[in-house]
């Protein structure tokens, strides 16, 4: 939860610091102003859950500060802190819009009756913000993201709250997770009027990207036999989506950084400014700050850029999802083919689950479309599967058991392998664990008894 306290009393700037450093609960990134003007600009640069504000401040007094946060985002809590003299002005505030009041001088019980009580909302429009499940076993679709990990839903969730500020977005993840879906999801949530623009660094030659994202005037260059706006004029009033930002040179980092620090660009040819409302999102599946450390990405742009940081997880550490994706991509493609595939056998499921997936989300979805066209029945078989995931799954990283001399030796080391693969992700928890595996704790139990008083019989017997 971040917290923004605005009050020219430093003292009492240090006050509220040390009481919200005490709370173990909700985890609290504080931020402090001591002007209307500067906590306005620290609300417009990053997302902030609830404003703690002082009623008469140098440049303006509460009914300002409610004014301006609620303009910013409807959902962003105000609390505006008074004297006992001034709780008629609280009433009148809190007919406003206001969230609450506190009475100077603040006591720390009441900043947290109000903190518990503030997060518990925000937490139910948060949850109000992505489509409800209906079930245990049921997926959530956002803008052709499927999903039931709970990775996945913690990403969305913080983008969801991200696409109500205007704040920049660094999207991180390897290639194919799905990054522009998100990047779509946040401009979507947004209410932004203008359109989403979806550029691909990597995808432009040198000579192109400059005029590929300012536009030109006709005589620029030798081919611009006309004017020609850019992308950044195209996404006016929208989200300009800049994947595989890594990949950008020195000179268009410099251009860049101008655009978000001014939000204005120049045309090529041109001398003229033009002022712009562009949201950046921006992805890469580069590790930026080791490019910053080793000076071939500006560390200033990096820091405008990454505002919010979102990651993105491999499909590999999110293999819940797989099903549900599957799901969606055989209803997806045998629709669009006319083919009757209804579903896919256990067999070939489970080689879906023991594959690596290096290409994430997209290696599954083109997988699924190629089964779809090669499938002669109504279900996909092994064999309909690209040959990368009908051999031996990668021991790296499934730890599949070596072969074993015999049945029943395999059948118990596959077990052990697996039970242990799901305590190590729940950290332990035998509870997470069974829910992972589709078993219950009870029965979680029962194995794990088992396969101790099979390894203790297997021991007595060893020379």
């Amino acid at each position: 939860m971040t917290i923004l306290a605005i009050d020219d009393d430093q003292t009492q700037i240090e006050l509220l610091k040390t009481f919200v450093a005490t709370f173990d609960y909700p985890k609290i990134e504080y931020l402090s102003a001591m002007s209307v003007a500067e906590g306005i600009k620290i609300a417009s640069e990053q997302v902030v859950d609830l404003v703690l504000s002082d009623l008469y401040l140098p440049d303006g007094t509460g009914f300002d500060v409610l004014a301006k946060m609620k303009e910013l985002s409807p959902v962003i809590a105000v609390v505006i802190m008074t004297s006992y003299a001034d709780t008629g002005e609280a009433v009148r505030l809190l007919k406003g819009g206001a969230d609450d009041y506190l009475v100077k001088p603040t006591k720390i019980d009441a900043i947290e009756r109000i903190i518990l009580r503030i997060n518990e909302k925000l937490a139910l429009q948060r949850e109000s913000l992505l489509p409800p499940t209906d079930g245990p076993a049921s997926s959530q679709v956002v803008v052709g993201i499927v999903y039931k990990s709970e990775a996945m839903a913690e990403a969305l969730s913080i983008a969801a709250r991200a696409a109500l500020s205007s704040a920049t977005v660094l999207l991180m993840g390897e290639s194919g997770t799905g990054k522009e879906l998100v990047a779509r999801f946040i401009h979507e949530r947004s209410g932004r009027s203008g359109a989403f623009v979806a550029v691909s660094i990597s995808a432009l030659s040198e000579s192109l990207i400059e005029s590929e994202l300012f536009g030109h005037s006709k005589g620029a260059f030798t081919d611009a036999s006309s004017d020609r706006i850019g992308r950044f004029e195209e996404a006016d009033h929208g989200t300009l989506f800049l994947d595989e930002i890594g990949e950008i040179s020195a000179m268009l980092q410099v251009k860049l950084l101008r655009v978000l620090q001014f939000g204005q660009i120049q045309r090529i040819g041109e001398n003229r400014t033009r002022n712009l409302d562009v949201r950046i999102i921006s992805a890469t599946n580069k590790n930026l700050a080791r490019m910053v450390e080793e000076n071939s990405f500006r560390r200033d742009l990096y820091y405008r850029l990454n505002v919010i940081e979102i990651n993105i997880s491999p499909l590999r550490s999110r293999k819940e999802d797989i099903r549900f994706l599957v799901d969606h991509f055989i209803a997806t493609y045998s629709g669009r083919d006319g083919k009757n595939v209804k579903g896919i056998t256990r067999e070939a499921l489970d080689r879906l689950f023991q594959h690596s997936f290096p290409g994430n989300v997209r290696e599954l979805e083109n997988a699924i479309e190629r089964a779809i066209v090669l499938c002669r029945g109504e279900f996909i078989r092994v064999q309909d599967l690209p040959l990368t995931m009908t051999g031996e799954a990668d021991s790296a990283t499934t730890n599949a058991p070596p072969p074993a001399s015999d049945y029943k030796t395999a059948m118990h080391d596959f077990e052990s392998t697996i039970i242990e693969q799901a305590l190590q992700r729940s950290s332990g928890n035998r509870s997470a664990a069974a829910r992972e595996l589709g078993i219950t704790e009870r029965h979680l139990r029962s194995c794990q008894s088992r396969l101790a008083g099979a390894k203790e019989e297997s021991g007595k017997d060893a020379p």
